[in-house]
């Protein structure tokens, strides 16, 4: 299994446009490796590619990734597409695989009904971007060699979608989590997480790789420092500091463990700083953009 990440970063990236914190600075002056918004490419065999949720950086991400460049006048190696929720950072680039070239697009009942809720996604010709049904807890085959089971992961609706009192930490077809495995190789990926329950420990035992939410160091890390009035669970993110956050509930995994979907707030962003040498110490990494791991 190749596992190559497009795009590491959160909603709007890093820099973002408007943001002027200083992991934004310390990346538009080139102090910090520059993030695009998450987005994984997955192959049995480097062939044949899977991707997991289409961001709005699609178009540059495909252009940087030269195994997903197209092999004739009109081409990809692009088989399928899942999105794993509703978010705009997750599905927005859907618009830019509209130029009449076919693949497979996977979701939850729940979350294409979402889609086809908005008729801008109409651009997508249903001919050539065949609508296919995630059933969770079902086994399935997006391409040949890659099997993927979908299951629920605490989260919430899309921020577009929300009403007055979203529950945050919902469990259902809004938000998935994928196992994927190849020739005995597995690998999970959960960018969007609310909370670590002692049933997703369990599910986790057997990754071989982990790509997972890492939006947040501390939940309250948009508030402190002044960048955002929302917490990391008021938005559905799980922080990986403190006794409920991330490090310390997947602790004992055997897994290689990375970290996607990292806002630009997050002080670990910085290599040489005390909350990366945390993380580190226990084990995971932050994953860049166009790294490729072989599990």
């Amino acid at each position: 299994m190749i596992v190559r990440t497009l795009g590491a970063g959160a909603g709007g990236g890093l820099p973002q446009w408007n943001c002027g914190c200083r992991n934004c600075a310390l990346a538009r002056a080139g102090a910090l490796p520059a993030m695009t918004q998450s987005s994984v490419a997955v192959s049995p065999d480097g062939d044949r590619w899977l991707i997991l949720n289409a961001s709005p950086d699609i178009r540059a991400q495909l252009a940087a990734a030269p195994p997903l460049h197209p092999r004739g006048l009109r081409d990809t190696p692009i088989a399928a597409v899942i999105v794993t929720n509703a978010d705009v950072d997750h599905v927005a680039g859907l618009l830019t695989l509209r130029e009449k070239t076919g693949f497979d697009l996977w979701a939850t009942p729940g979350t294409r009904a979402d889609l086809a809720a908005n008729p801008i996604f109409g651009v997508l010709d249903p001919t050539l971007v065949i609508p296919r049904d995630i059933t969770l807890h079902k086994p399935f085959e997006p391409l040949p060699g890659l099997q993927v089971t979908a299951y629920p992961v605490p989260g919430k609706v899309a921020l577009y979608l929300e009403g007055a009192a979203p529950d945050t930490r919902m469990l259902g077809e809004q938000t998935i989590g994928l196992r994927i495995e190849a020739k005995d190789r597995v690998f999970h990926y959960i960018p969007g997480c609310a909370e670590v329950t002692d049933d997703l420990v369990a599910r986790l035992s057997d990754a071989d790789l982990l790509f997972f939410d890492g939006t947040v160091w501390r939940d309250d890390e948009m508030p402190a420092s002044g960048t955002g009035a929302k917490t990391g669970a008021r938005m559905g993110h799980i922080a990986m500091s403190g006794p409920s956050g991330s490090l310390t509930r997947l602790a004992g995994l055997r897994a290689q463990r990375r970290y996607i979907h990292v806002n630009n707030t997050n002080p670990a962003l910085d290599p040489a700083s005390a909350e990366r040498a945390t993380l580190r110490a226990a084990g995971w990494e932050i994953v860049q953009d166009q790294e490729e791991i072989r599990p």
